[in-house]
């Protein structure tokens, strides 16, 4: 373990001086990696996770509460759009996670969704050990800092709407019509499907998305119309 790594990385990344780089260390392993290295790991990062889960909820509700008059149903999908994976596992990547990953050789060769869903786990796993070691308040000022600043941005892009609510409200305001969804094309067995769905708009396709399932493919042919219909 290169305990040098993750005290210049505590250090210039998430701005603290941990007092036991252990749990930081811990913060980034992953179960897979404890399976390889049994003799010399014993404790991976879900109990952290936990905790930073639980520690990133009350940042962000906080946070909308303090700052803003809307009613519950908004606030709640306001913080789901702070939270979800995308969200927090860019933050990570941003903040250059993905290098202290200790993961299993097969992980290390997992999907790109996959390594999403770790960097995800790893960010709220650090954020469960930096409340350890350095408190709310050190928790809270990193979060502001790395994910609520994206909030406006979020607003502006009105991506906290469900993307295909929001295309049909879109194209039904600006063009009279209601979007259509088609499957393109599907591949792979059927216990690993992968979709390719087309959003359509008086018969011409608007955008595409690939995903596990229908909804998945659905959502990104969604997110890829609204931003042809943003663009100028």
């Amino acid at each position: 373990m290169d305990t040098i790594l993750y005290i210049n990385f505590a250090r210039d990344q998430l701005g603290v001086t941990f007092k036991d780089i252990n749990l930081l260390v811990t913060a980034f392993t992953h179960r897979s990696y404890v399976n390889e290295h049994k003799k010399t790991t014993t404790e991976h990062n879900e109990r952290l996770e936990f905790l930073g889960d639980a520690v990133l909820e009350l940042i962000t509700t906080e946070y909308l509460y303090g700052n803003f008059s809307e009613p519950e149903g908004i606030l709640t999908n306001w913080r789901s759009s702070l939270v979800r994976t995308e969200s927090i596992s860019a933050a990570a990547m941003r903040l250059g996670y993905e290098p202290l990953l200790r993961l299993s050789r097969g992980e290390k060769r997992g999907s790109d969704r996959a390594r999403a869903q770790i960097l995800a786990n790893s960010f709220e796993a650090v954020l469960g050990a930096m409340y350890i070691d350095q408190g709310y308040e050190q928790a809270k000022r990193f979060v502001t800092e790395e994910l609520l600043v994206t909030f406006k941005d979020i607003l502006a892009k009105g991506s906290w709407m469900d993307p295909k609510s929001n295309l049909q409200e879109l194209v039904q305001s600006e063009e009279g019509l209601t979007p259509v969804y088609k499957v393109i094309s599907e591949e792979g067995p059927d216990h690993d499907k992968t979709f390719r769905v087309g959003v359509y708009v008086d018969g011409l396709i608007r955008g595409e998305g690939v995903g596990p399932s229908k909804q998945a493919g659905q959502q990104q042919a969604a997110e890829q119309a609204l931003e042809k219909y943003r663009t100028p």
